[in-house]
């Protein structure tokens, strides 16, 4: 089984998934960038139905910003404490440009992402635009980081 899904154009998402990247996209306001100028934005769907948002927070200390992927768990953790992640949707844009920007989750937040999972017993999809409106649904956040660390090893 593969670890993903190729989906292609954004049409091709199933509803549930589409809601969420464009709440993922609505929280590109709530980005700090003004060194990268690039936002990113992530929307957690929880099984009880709440979504809860993080956006890219930068600091010219860098790198002790935060990246959206980052805040939208720490901030379910402290929200939503207990319930699980049904899946998570990255989005990006570049300053200035019309549409989404490809992105992908960095080695930080995959193996955040990936102990989220481990601690919920239960994998979580990931949604994210790899390459210019062609999208992919991981299977689980395990998939991205294939030699993570975790408490077992």
């Amino acid at each position: 089984m593969e670890n993903f899904v190729a989906i292609g154009h954004f049409e091709n998402l199933d509803d549930e998934s589409k809601e969420l990247v464009r709440k993922a996209e609505s929280s590109f306001s709530l980005a700090y960038a003004p060194y990268s100028k690039f936002r990113v934005g992530a929307a957690v769907l929880l099984d009880s139905g709440a979504v809860v948002l993080g956006a890219n927070q930068e600091n010219a200390a860098y790198p002790d910003g935060m990246c959206a992927e980052r805040v939208a768990l720490f901030a379910m953790t402290s929200q939503y404490a207990g319930q699980r992640i049904k899946k998570m949707a990255v989005v990006a844009r570049q300053e200035g440009a019309t549409g989404l920007t490809p992105v992908t989750c960095c080695g930080s937040c995959r193996q955040v992402m990936f102990e989220f999972e481990q601690r919920q017993l239960v994998p979580f999809e990931v949604i994210m635009q790899v390459e210019d409106n062609h999208w992919v649904r991981m299977r689980s956040a395990e998939s991205l980081l294939p030699f993570s660390f975790s408490i077992r090893n």
